[in-house]
């Protein structure tokens, strides 16, 4: 099958296509007559099914417990919505999965929603990968540390975090209550003396022998209760070890004790809540106003609060509340792993396949709940509370950009108020590790998933013009290539660049030598008056200069883009050069890993005392074999 669900040859997977003339236009009768076609070979089994336009692009994936009586429903156009009959009239083709059942149907539909990201399916727009705690198990000195993305690396997981700071407000509790290491494993082996993190009592100084192994094993084994819930057994250790480290007139270890029991107090004000009896749960409430859904999600793990995260769901329009919370579970739950319990705010209508279906995906059993008294259900109260004041943020929030989106429309003379924004800079320092930056805003606000930035190739890096041209060639070229049609979304509606009209010239002469004649150009330039007033000049693509009054809303929007794309621009230039920095001359040679570029180093000082150094020299380096040595020497000295 094509997709990540179960093994290769667990479902079976048929296309079928009903192609006509003129397919490529929007036609009822064509889009029924492409489903009549498939529906007369469907079986009555569970499975997903998707609906293709004429290029093949994936229009909707759905799931069904019967797909011939669920396919069906289309060819009943009377009976659809406006929105789904224009779906149909879209559809050219289908592709039909078969499942063993219908949760197995269901964790399929979410992996391939979130896979082609249809424009008529409900999207969690916020797919970004939630942080977790690593607590590794794969040295004698575990490290604990922040991770994202796939789980390869050995030891214990502790998550989601709802965010990297409530991810990062817990590792900082955990070094000043258990004081352990969160160096690198490089880092930990060439220590001879302790870090700064010891002297702070924020690690243990395992590196250097501070603390041995058996003593450093039981800082881990609190910190894991700590994690697991077990808040209270941790703080009734360390009383009892600081009242004997104060009988014993140890006073020195009783205030290290006694800072981490406070520390221990302030992490349980701050991140405890009243969940007494719930252990782990996820919890989430729909709050729905004037068309826009919230959802709202709460972490608790051990009784511990871990954080919560609002999410806006995309193509909610016409769809049940009920849909919108099941199909954003599973979309959610695809990578994330569910607790044992989730509370949710409603009564789903398929709630015992879902529940089903996150049990298989999870390997242990997951129920789905509505509460109805007590604690479970104070704590899916705050969330409602906290969904419906995320709506009317968002809401007070897209009203004052779509204010300001009409404002810039009126300001350059845009036929509608933009929806995508692209605004443009260069940084570099003298022409080194040149690159560009594009930033993207919408009336949503900043779209930072669809931010670019371009190393730059080709233009002389001490030309600004030039750097400006490639970068926009690339750019547009990509989109001339990619989205012709200009259906995806994916094409501004207006360019603001960081400059004048010389800036302006140059992405003038890259869009005509594009034939791209119906995109607005904008060069934001500094007046002569910023450093107290703050007032750009705009330059228009007919030779026209605008200024705006100093408290204008609209101009500080505009500065707000500039100033994005600015701090953008010079934080990508700065990683950029920080790894250049780091560089060596040997990274250049071929099979030369990190230990023995390091043991070169070591014994020659230099790179390029690496590489004048003679066959016989490099063969006496430590830890570098013969032929090391000989592909060293070749490598410098072939030409």
């Amino acid at each position: 099958m094509t997709g990540s669900y179960g093994p290769p040859d667990r479902f079976n997977e048929e296309t079928a296509t009903f192609t006509v003339r003129g397919a490529d236009t929007p036609d009822l009768e064509t889009g029924v007559a492409a489903i009549r076609n498939v529906l007369a070979t469907l079986p009555m089994k569970p499975g997903v099914y998707r609906m293709q336009d004429a290029k093949g692009d994936v229009l909707y994936v759905g799931k069904a417990r019967a797909l011939k009586n669920r396919v069906g429903n289309y060819v009943q156009v009377d009976r659809l919505s406006k929105r789904l009959q224009r779906m149909v009239s879209l559809t050219r083709s289908m592709t039909i999965v078969t499942t063993n059942n219908e949760a197995e149907a269901l964790l399929l539909e979410a992996q391939l929603i979130k896979r082609y990201r249809p424009a008529y399916n409900v999207l969690l727009r916020d797919d970004k990968s939630f942080p977790f705690i690593l607590l590794r198990a794969d040295h004698d000195f575990p490290r604990i540390q922040k991770h994202r993305g796939a789980r390869r690396a050995k030891g214990d997981y502790y998550g989601p975090f709802a965010s990297a700071g409530s991810v990062n407000n817990t590792l900082n509790a955990l070094q000043k209550l258990f004081l352990l290491r969160s160096c690198t494993d490089g880092f930990f082996k060439t220590r001879d003396r302790p870090c700064l993190l010891y002297q702070i009592k924020r690690c243990s100084a395992p590196c250097v022998g501070r603390i041995d192994a058996a003593g450093y094993a039981e800082l881990v084994g609190d910190a894991k209760k700590f994690l697991a819930g077990k808040a209270t057994d941790v703080q009734a250790k360390l009383g009892a070890q600081m009242q004997a480290a104060s009988d014993a007139m140890d006073f020195e270890l009783a205030v290290v004790l006694r800072d981490r029991l406070k520390a221990l107090t302030f992490v349980q004000g701050t991140q405890f809540i009243n969940a007494e009896g719930v252990g782990d749960a996820d919890i989430f409430a729909l709050a729905a106003h004037e068309g826009l859904i919230a959802i709202e999600a709460f972490f608790i793990r051990g009784g511990q609060n871990w954080g919560h995260r609002s999410f806006f769901p995309a193509h909610t329009a016409d769809v049940p509340e009920d849909e919108v919370l099941q199909l954003f579970l599973m979309q959610f739950y695809d990578e994330v792993p569910p607790a044992r319990t989730v509370f949710i705010d409603r009564v789903l209508p398929e709630a015992d396949v879902l529940a089903q279906a996150l049990s298989e995906q999870a390997g242990r059993k997951v129920e789905l709940t509505v509460p109805q008294r007590g604690v479970r259900r104070r704590l899916l109260d705050q969330a409602t509370r906290n969904a419906k004041e995320a709506v009317e943020r968002r809401l007070a929030e897209s009203t004052t950009q779509a204010k300001l989106h009409r404002e810039v429309a009126e300001l350059f003379e845009l036929p509608d108020a933009p929806d995508r924004i692209e605004v443009y800079d260069n940084s570099h320092i003298q022409g080194a590790h040149a690159l560009g930056a594009m930033v993207v805003a919408g009336p949503e606000g900043f779209r930072k998933g669809q931010y670019r930035k371009f190393n730059i190739k080709q233009a002389a890096t001490d030309d600004d013009f030039a750097m400006m041209r490639e970068v926009l060639t690339r750019r547009f070229a990509r989109a001339l290539e990619e989205d012709p049609d200009r259906d995806n979304g994916t094409w501004p509606d207006l360019v603001l660049l960081d400059g004048g009209r010389g800036q302006l010239n140059a992405a003038k002469a890259v869009l005509e030598e594009l034939g791209i004649e119906d995109v607005c150009l904008v060069g934001v330039a500094k007046g002569p008056h910023h450093g107290r007033e703050g007032r750009e000049v705009f330059h228009l693509m007919d030779g026209r200069e605008i200024t705006l009054p100093v408290n204008a809303p609209v101009l500080f929007y505009l500065q707000r883009l500039r100033d994005e794309v600015h701090r953008f621009a010079i934080g990508a230039h700065r990683a950029k050069r920080a790894k250049a920095i780091g560089a060596s001359p040997l990274d250049e040679v071929p099979g030369i890993g990190p230990a023995r570029k390091k043991a070169l180093l070591m014994h020659f000082g230099t790179g390029k005392a690496v590489r004048n150094a003679s066959l016989e020299d490099l063969r006496k380096a430590p830890g570098v074999s013969a032929a090391v040595a000989q592909q060293v020497y070749d490598f410098y000295h072939a030409h």
